[in-house]
């Protein structure tokens, strides 16, 4: 008996994964279409470029909140978190549309913000339980969801408002709430952290996630810079709304590729090296599609969308790593408060906007990513079990 309940602890649950994918699909895709209808939202409300940063913000911020709801979430267990994130996220993009002015916007984003921030947390720590014994296959499948969206999303988004206007962006939210009365059958269940449950090593691990919290702060400023200043580059220089937010669509989807890679190739050769190697290689391309013109852009952004999102699963992976105590506590960290604090950095990139234009950011972002290598080098790797003869 012992022996078939360890076998099956070592087979992914392929239709949960799925499903968990799906739902990460929707969640990130509500929660992150707004670069491509800003430009549309700008003129609507009749809001300076330079308040693009500061509107970004509002939407990332939020993000910020996750170390704490990880913390909540490890003490509470369950998955009603990631449920009650799907549907806010939901909500609030379908209110994007009705907005009538900017505190009302704001406060919009703050909401989806937010509900992004209960969603991650919990569904990150249960992910690699449903991958049995390739807990990096199955964060990738789970992170290929949540990048589609946030590719796929910007580009319908933006359809939808040339096509219908603004006020029709709730047609969006319907898939998710059509979702949620399955999320929570495929959603792995958490145990609640006990009293008794080992205390967190606060002095062991800080070292460890200030460097990583730095690492994902940095690569989660190269993502935000180009989906928020590329597609007001592309229509400053008198190119169409859907075009520019074909930009991203292209950036993240293709990115799929990489999240499938970086979680199955960290099971194989490990994370610190092809992390080294994803994040050299995002910053060459990212020098490259400020260099290059033409069609040369989009083959460009399409390997940097490839090597920029294979880190994501490998920082998260390392986060739970450093703190296995509390592993939503570590997701967290590694992927909402290094957002929350990269959001910040995208609000005081928006006077640079103003100043010198949508591609200076870029170059501010790719510097970024230059200091962000050698802090990858200095990351913890995991420790592969040895496999028996």
């Amino acid at each position: 008996m012992a022996i078939a309940t360890t076998a099956d602890q070592a087979r992914p649950q392929s239709n949960r994964l799925v499903g968990m994918s799906w739902a990460h699909f929707l969640n990130d895709g509500a929660a992150n279409y707004l670069p491509g209808v800003l430009p549309a939202i700008l003129v609507s409300l009749n809001l300076s470029v330079a308040l693009a940063g500061t509107i970004m913000a509002a939407l990332l911020m939020g993000q910020a909140l996750q170390p704490l709801v990880g913390l909540l979430a490890d003490r509470v267990g369950g998955r009603i978190m990631i449920a009650c994130g799907l549907f806010g996220s939901s909500l609030g993009g379908a209110l994007v549309g009705f907005v009538t002015g900017f505190w009302s916007l704001l406060a919009v984003l703050v909401l989806i913000g937010i509900s992004n921030s209960f969603f991650h947390p919990q569904a990150l720590a249960g992910i690699p339980k449903l991958g049995g014994d390739k807990p990096g296959m199955a964060m990738s499948v789970f992170m290929v969801g949540g990048e589609v969206g946030r590719g796929v999303w910007p580009a319908i988004a933006s359809w939808v408002v040339v096509q219908w206007g603004l006020s029709y962006l709730w047609i969006l939210a319907i898939p998710a709430l059509l979702t949620l009365p399955f999320l929570l059958q495929w959603a792995p269940k958490l145990p609640a952290r006990t009293t008794a449950a080992t205390p967190i090593a606060w002095r062991q691990h800080a070292g460890p996630l200030m460097r990583l919290v730095a690492f994902s702060t940095l690569r989660s400023l190269m993502i935000f810079a180009i989906v928020t200043f590329v597609p007001l580059m592309w229509t400053q220089a008198g190119g169409s709304l859907t075009t520019g937010a074909s930009f991203i669509t292209v950036m993240l989807v293709i990115g799929v590729i990489g999240n499938v890679g970086g979680g199955h190739l960290s099971d194989r050769i490990g994370r610190r090296p092809l992390l080294v190697a994803a994040m050299s290689l995002s910053v060459v391309m990212l020098a490259a599609f400020l260099l290059v013109s033409g069609g040369w852009l989009w083959l460009v952004l399409g390997i940097l969308g490839i090597s920029l999102f294979a880190t994501l699963p490998l920082g998260i992976l390392i986060a739970q790593d450093i703190l296995p105590e509390n592993r939503s506590l570590g997701s967290g960290l590694a992927l909402g408060l290094s957002n929350g604090l990269a959001a910040l950095g995208i609000m005081a990139l928006g006077p640079v906007v103003a100043l010198w234009g949508p591609t200076a950011p870029l170059w501010v972002a790719l510097v970024g990513g230059i200091v962000s290598v050698p802090l990858a080098m200095g990351l913890p790797e995991h420790e592969r079990p040895v496999q028996d003869a």
